[in-house]
């Protein structure tokens, strides 16, 4: 917590340091002024009952105008403040936790449930700096007027002010329990709030409105949805009557306190052993240090939940790399042999199986290498990791003979480009959504130009409402197209297919090009146009290409068979053909469904 505490400090300041100075003195003034109240109130009456000056009374009068004014002032100045802080302090630290995560360099963590849970109570920890501050501030405040209502009591009866002090124990290790187990539930309710919010998102979202509605799952994910509510709102229901059971309780020990106090207040004054003022003051100290120990309690018990909270914040931004990185990385120079997979294993952790056994696998410089295989086979793991978003668990892969580990990862990336099977339709514009390929174009009309028309794109985006600077979405609006509905434009799979492959051509100075099934959601003809495109564009380059339609490798140079995680085979069409193995029965079987059946 210490730990937790001093890095949320470090945090703050810099954000917003006036503010949180002007946050502070506000704290004093808050923290002080019911205990001004309650002295000048005690040193009044006793000025009344013992007729003294009327000037001093005046004087008192006027002090308790001021003080009143200035604790009614506090409070909106003080919620300004906090707001504002929050403000600053939530941006930087949003800032803070994507830089860390763009430091991710591989797909691990990503990957990782765990990781995700963490990453989501990372970022509403975030949106809690503002009640962080508040926190810190409610506690600086309920310290100062414990502290002086304390002091007023101990100056009346130290037996009373040790009774109110102790009975005040009770209050704070429960409340600090209970703040641990809300923390606790917090991280043990993530990935059931996440399925929660996966079955909302599938509810309300359009990705899966078709076949919701065509299969009529609506009835039946709303129905896993409120399951997953239900049993959130049970543990949460659970620990909210514990709290209740332990707060009665706790009330019912201050009532107590605070009722004997006043009993032995009034059998002093009754005996003559204490003033008006002294019996005044005394309910006031009682009144105050309870009320104030119970908010400063509850206080430190939130802001101590909230820092337990904010440890997966601090555990995400402080977590080490997920790739090895090496002090002092090599220079990566343009390719000028090739690219090779030497004896590369990998599986996704040691509970999985072998994805790849061993992969041996050269790729020359200026050739293209096609790698085929039934799925599962290990083709796009394979990709992941020529990409160096994990790395082998054995083996190696090597640039010009060195291994890509000795490279810096963006060094490595910047050389290669490439088109996913899952490509990612972003809610951009058209132009952004092919600069998305390399930023350094996204002013350069021209470039993105020449990609659109390698894809075959062009004259769809140029035919749009506002050309390249249409939005490709229905979700947002652009800045031009505010109030106009019309204007956003959802394009059809083949044709985010193409926009895709243009964001791989925009990267035509890159030294490797990976292809994984660029023409997958493509009809016959557009298929063959993309691929007449695709074998121009790469000729001459070093390129990876990955397909399961083996029509469209029969051109490539080499062809590399992946079975069971092993390169089986390795030759051209015609060599591969001839052989008769695994590729030449691939290759026949989809030949064959394209083969007319005689006449009858």
């Amino acid at each position: 917590m210490i730990r937790t505490l001093r890095y949320l400090v470090a945090l703050i300041w810099p954000a917003a340091p006036l503010a949180v100075s002007g946050y502070a003195v506000l704290a004093v003034l808050a923290g002080l002024a019911p205990v001004a109240t309650a002295w000048l109130t005690k040193l009044a009456i006793d000025g009344i009952v013992e007729r003294g000056p009327l000037d001093v009374l005046l004087a008192l009068a006027a002090a308790l105008v001021a003080v009143a004014v200035a604790a009614a002032l506090v409070p909106h100045w003080t919620d300004y403040l906090r707001a504002d802080i929050g403000r600053a302090v939530g941006l930087r630290a949003l800032d803070r936790l994507f830089v860390a995560v763009e430091r991710f360099t591989g797909l691990g963590r990503f990957e990782d449930p765990a990781f995700q849970d963490r990453l989501r109570l990372a970022q509403q920890a975030c949106g809690m700096s503002g009640q962080l501050v508040g926190g810190g501030h409610g506690l600086a405040r309920g310290a100062l007027t414990v502290g002086g209502f304390l002091g007023s009591l101990i100056a009346v009866s130290p037996m009373m002010a040790a009774v109110v002090l102790l009975a005040a124990v009770p209050t704070l290790i429960a409340e600090l329990l209970l703040a641990r187990q809300r923390a606790g539930l917090a991280w043990q309710l993530g990935p059931t709030e996440r399925r929660e919010l996966f079955y909302a998102q599938l509810l309300g979202g359009v990705q899966a409105a078709k076949e919701i509605r065509l299969f009529g799952l609506g009835g039946w994910l709303r129905r896993r949805m409120l399951a997953e509510r239900r049993e959130a709102d049970r543990a949460r229901r659970a620990l909210d009557r514990r709290d209740a059971r332990i707060q009665s309780a706790l009330a019912v020990l201050t009532a107590l306190v605070a009722g004997g106090g006043l009993l032995w207040a009034l059998a002093t004054a009754w005996r003559g052993t204490a003033s008006i003022g002294d019996v005044s003051m005394f309910v006031a100290a009682v009144a105050g240090v309870q009320t104030a120990l119970s908010g400063l309690v509850g206080q430190y018990a939130s802001t101590h939940q909230q820092l337990l909270l904010f440890s997966h914040y601090r555990d995400v931004v402080d977590a080490p790399p997920d790739l090895s990185a090496v002090a002092h990385p090599r220079e990566l120079r343009e390719l000028r042999d090739g690219i090779e997979l030497r004896d590369v294993w990998f599986r996704y952790s040691p509970e999985h199986d072998w994805v790849l056994r061993g992969v041996t696998l050269r790729i020359p410089r200026g050739r293209s290498v096609a790698l085929v295989g039934l799925n599962g086979a290990g083709k796009s793991t394979l990709v992941k990791l020529l990409c160096r978003f994990y790395d082998p668990e054995r083996g190696a892969i090597l640039w010009d003979g060195v291994d890509i580990r000795e490279f810096a990862v963006a060094d490595l990336r910047a050389r290669i480009g490439a088109v996913f099977q899952d490509y990612v339709e972003y809610d951009l514009t058209a132009r952004e959504n092919i600069a998305v390929g390399d930023l350094s174009a996204l002013a350069d009309a021209g470039r993105l130009v020449r990609a659109a028309q390698l894809a075959g794109i062009h004259d769809k985006l140029q035919g749009l409402p506002a050309g390249y600077d249409t939005m490709l979405t229905r979700m947002f609006f652009g800045p031009a197209d505010e109030g106009d509905p019309t204007t956003g434009v959802v394009l059809s799979g083949g044709q985010w297919q193409r926009l895709a492959l243009a964001r791989a051509f925009l990267r035509d100075r890159r030294d490797f090009l990976i292809l994984d099934e660029p023409s997958a959601g493509l009809d016959a003809e557009a298929e063959h146009e993309v691929h007449s495109r695709v074998t121009e564009h790469r000729g001459g380059r070093t390129s990876l290409l990955i397909s399961h339609r083996l029509a469209a490798v029969r051109d490539a140079d080499l062809i590399a068979v992946l079975v069971d995680g092993v390169v089986a085979e390795l030759g051209d069409h015609r060599t591969l053909m001839e052989r008769g193995s695994h590729y030449a029965r691939l290759f026949t079987l989809q030949a064959a469904g394209y083969q007319l059946e005689p006449a009858g």
